[in-house]
């Protein structure tokens, strides 16, 4: 039987108190919430926390959407289940409803959180790749404040993030500007497995020019892969179908698969350049209101 090693468990009563708990604590301290990622290394002994810091009772003061003037900002102990299903997040980046569909299964979905998956920094975790994609911020907390940090800067490696001892993210941030689309794509071997490959895209597109855009893979390096190569081809381009192919080769080219039992790396390199252009034509048709 795979059970963890002894730790010590405490449950938070404020986000003050996690912060505290965790200075005081150092790196020996993990902070839990949905637990799918985190529970099953344990059973592995592949993370042996000394302490773990139960957040799950702060969901009212950490698990909300709410929509300002100039962005959308998402609690870190929002569930999957409410990012499937908010209307707001639907409306302005259809990308998280696309991811959410084909994350894991019901029950994943209604305990696992965004936090937990942002921080997990799995490359193969459909997440990191939309909110990368549409340009998302995070807010860190920690004793001396807060900072916040793009995404560009929050992998720093395979399972490493920008949140360090003592810190706790609280807040993901999304701007919201006129004429956006975005889309996920996803291959996977069966309903709700980690991706052999997946590719999220969104543009933003004015008078038929596409003014700016984002383009993130998961699965095919050993993080979260970003195409600033990719975005910087569309910037300032009419959208269509050869813009969008040519696209999909330089994400085919930039990113960095590995063989496994998912498949070969040639083939993963293959799908990256195939779901970026699938994604690619989503976005745009959802930002020109033509989606079918």
């Amino acid at each position: 039987m795979q059970t963890p090693a002894p730790f010590e468990y405490e449950r938070a009563t404020s986000v003050e108190g996690v912060i505290a708990s965790l200075q005081r604590l150092g790196s020996e301290a993990r902070v839990i919430a949905g637990g799918h990622s985190l529970l099953p290394m344990m059973k592995l002994r592949l993370a042996n926390p000394e302490h773990l810091i139960d957040i799950n009772d702060l969901e009212p003061e950490l698990g909300y959407i709410r929509e300002l003037a100039d962005e959308i900002r998402i609690g870190a102990l929002t569930r999957h289940a409410a990012l499937m299903e908010s209307a707001t997040l639907a409306e302005h980046f259809p990308a998280f409803r696309d991811a959410e569909a084909v994350i894991a299964d019901p029950v994943v979905r209604n305990r696992g959180t965004i936090g937990g998956s942002l921080c997990q920094a799995d490359a193969a975790e459909d997440l990191s790749a939309v909110c990368t994609a549409l340009g998302a911020q995070v807010v860190i907390r920690n004793a001396e404040g807060e900072r916040v940090v793009g995404m560009d800067d929050f992998h720093i490696g395979p399972y490493m993030t920008a949140v360090g001892d003592g810190d706790l993210l609280t807040e993901v941030r999304l701007s919201l500007r006129p004429g956006g689309g975005s889309a996920h794509e996803k291959v996977e071997r069966r309903a709700g497995d980690w991706a052999i490959a997946a590719a999220t895209a969104a543009v933003w597109i004015d008078g038929g020019t596409i003014t700016d855009a984002g383009i993130a893979l998961s699965a095919v390096g050993p993080t979260t892969v970003h195409l600033p190569r990719a975005t910087e081809l569309l910037r300032g381009a009419t959208p269509s179908d050869e813009l969008f192919a040519q696209a999909g080769e330089i994400a085919a080219a930039d990113c960095s698969p590995v063989s496994d039992s998912r498949g070969p790396a040639d083939y993963k390199r293959h799908l990256a350049g195939v779901l970026t252009e699938r994604a690619l034509r989503r976005a745009s048709a959802r930002a020109l209101k033509q989606e079918a």
